[in-house]
């Protein structure tokens, strides 16, 4: 659906894309005709103009809009050459009547470009074309019906959905022209046990066309939780017949569910219903175990849809309750809207110790926080995660630690001599040990172990965690009397720390693998602002997207420049641009930033400990 004044928008070409790559069959609606100027169509002809740019000559019109001094009121059908007229507000329903005769030459010129695309392809069309001219109107039908479901037209209607202009025609088009569930290609399922049928790539697989005498399929593609029904189910069936009080196999959760009061939605009211066909679409309240995206059957049947990878959350947000009481009403709310939204992500950081939202964009998360003030009464506030930055040492160093305690009886005494070497990065910590000769009883090495793993884990120079480093304990002494475990652990946290001092440490940062898709005219200022955000580009390539144009480009950039990218990208492509990242590994800070978080953890410390 596009605005006939604003004309395609960013979301259009997003949808477009998303439905060219499942391969499903499009129509274009023009709307809110009435915002036109009176007896001007010039717009609307620049409109279809740039559309059969972005998305090729096979976008056509199949209507012409009547507009006049009284403005859009009608529509010209350029498969049956017949005028429907409208009273605006009225009752919807069009009177036929005669082209006016204003429109005649266009609607016969607009009538002919859409025959001819229509018999391009097909041989018999274009034979028949070429002898009488045009296509008989019985013979248009059933082509034009074919040459949707094939992607070959897109076809263009007119319509002012608030005044109830053309909008029954629209629905009449759509029962006529457009593909049924029936004409869809068959389904294919991956089967977890031995194989019914092998598709041609050597996969286990079984083919299900779209039809009753088939066995009973059907995939729940959108989950809600209803303040009084509970959670609704809403579910396609793919195949077979799905009768009320059906007791069928959920195949993902390996439970049993009943389908008691089956309905079919239409609007925001369910309506109960006997049965469902294949290609329906069905809702059944307060199932169990099913989730969104489950497949289910009969008992045995043991297939699963294969869905498409959900895409990961593009922007993160710590999350923290505004009270007590919404503390305690928090986690059980976003867990329901989780279970509606398969995008929406949860989490504790570990290292952080923050509770994250994560989302496709700052919009979605606005929204969540909106479900839970409104359906929950649950008040939250946002702010920017912490980055989990992380320190490492560059340096080998040796240091001795002696924790020597006297206060009457029995004291403490630790010794160690240690030694620190840098790993290679991700390597995370090693521990060995070389002492020779008793100097250490082996009792006690694993404290010193457990001294250094704690002090690491609170930071040498900002309180992060250290990591990719081998300690090696070489050297040390104890007291027959006097040494104890406790004794060593300090030890060990003496020794650490001073070899700390020594062994040249970094702060490590997170960066991000990040690819994104946008139009072409952007990428220079997308280049520009990556570079601005210490990214580097791997790499640029120009991809056909929605008919046009685009640039997919791959670059590291460092997770705190992306906190906010979210936000930039779209104000920079307006809208039109998208992306997705991942955690590709870690890099040392540059010295300038790095002075700057130790000196703030600094201040942080000083303030915590007045």
């Amino acid at each position: 659906v596009v605005n006939a004044l604003n004309g395609v928008e960013a979301v259009t070409d997003r949808v477009w894309k998303y439905a060219e790559e499942c391969k499903m069959p499009r129509m274009i609606v023009l709307n809110q005709m009435d915002r036109t100027q009176p007896a001007d169509l010039s717009g609307s002809d620049a409109l279809i103009e740039g559309m059969r740019e972005r998305w090729g000559r096979a976008v056509v019109p199949v209507q012409i809009p009547i507009v006049d001094e009284l403005g859009f009121h009608g529509v010209v059908d350029l498969v049956t050459m017949e005028s429907f007229m409208y009273t605006p507000d009225g009752n919807g329903r069009g009177k036929t009547g005669e082209i006016p005769a204003a429109l005649a030459a266009e609607a016969k010129a607009a009538h002919e470009a859409l025959v001819e695309l229509v018999a391009e392809g097909k041989d018999e069309l274009m034979e028949e074309f070429f002898a009488v001219g045009t296509i008989p109107e019985e013979h248009l039908i059933s082509a034009l019906h074919e040459a949707i479901r094939e992607d070959r037209i897109f076809p263009v209607m007119f319509t002012n959905g608030l005044r109830s202009i053309a909008t029954d025609h629209l629905l009449d088009f759509i029962n006529v022209y457009t593909p049924s569930p029936l004409e869809r290609e068959p389904v294919v399922l991956k089967k977890s046990a031995t194989a019914a049928h092998t598709n041609g790539n050597g996969d286990d697989a079984v083919v299900r066309p779209v039809s009753d005498t088939e066995p009973l399929t059907l995939m729940v593609f959108k989950s809600m939780n209803d303040p009084f029904s509970g959670r609704i189910s809403i579910f396609k069936v793919l195949s077979g017949v799905l009768k009320n009080d059906a007791t069928v196999e959920n195949y993902t959760r390996k439970s049993t569910e009943r389908f008691a009061h089956l309905s079919v939605i239409q609007g925001r009211k369910t309506v109960e219903v006997g049965e469902l066909h294949a290609g329906d679409i069905g809702a059944a309240i307060k199932l169990r175990d099913t989730m969104t995206g489950d497949t289910l059957g009969p008992k045995g049947g043991d297939v699963l849809l294969d869905l498409p990878p959900t895409p990961e959350p593009a922007m993160t947000y710590a999350i923290e309750p505004k009270t007590r009481a919404d503390e305690d009403k928090l986690s059980v709310a976003l867990h329901k809207l989780m279970e509606e939204d398969n995008m929406l992500r949860f989490f504790r950081d570990p290292q952080t110790a923050e509770f994250l939202i994560a989302g496709t964009g700052q919009v979605h998360i606005e929204a969540v926080v909106s479900r839970l003030r409104k359906r929950y009464h649950t008040e939250v506030t946002l702010k920017s995660p912490k980055v989990p930055y992380r320190e490492t040492i560059r340096a080998r160093a040796e240091a001795q630690g002696k924790h020597k305690k006297q206060s009457g009886g029995h004291g403490q005494y630790g010794d160690c001599k240690i030694r620190i070497e840098p790993l290679p990065r991700g390597s995370g910590f090693e521990f060995a040990n070389e002492i020779f000769g008793g100097a250490i009883p082996r009792q006690y090495v694993p404290a010193i172990e457990k001294g250094i793993q704690e002090t690491a884990a609170r930071g040498f120079l900002a309180g992060y965690p250290v990591v990719d480093y081998k300690v090696t304990v070489i050297d040390g002494s104890y007291h027959d009397v006097d040494s104890n475990e406790l004794s060593f652990k300090m030890a060990g946290r003496l020794a650490f720390r001073k070899c700390m001092e020594q062994a040249k440490p970094v702060l490590l940062e997170p960066v991000m693998h990040v690819e994104i898709d946008a139009p072409e005219e952007f990428a220079g200022a997308l280049m520009g602002d990556l570079n601005g955000r210490r990214g580097r580009v791997q790499g640029m390539e120009s991809v056909t997207a929605g008919g046009g144009a685009a640039t997919h480009i791959k670059a590291e950039v460092p997770l705190a420049e992306m906190l906010s990218y979210s936000t930039t990208l779209t104000s920079i492509t307006q809208g039109r641009g998208s992306f997705r990242m991942e955690n590709s590994h870690y890099d040392v800070v540059p010295q300038l930033i790095a002075d700057k978080l130790i000196a703030s953890a600094k201040v942080h410390t000083e303030v915590e400990e007045e």
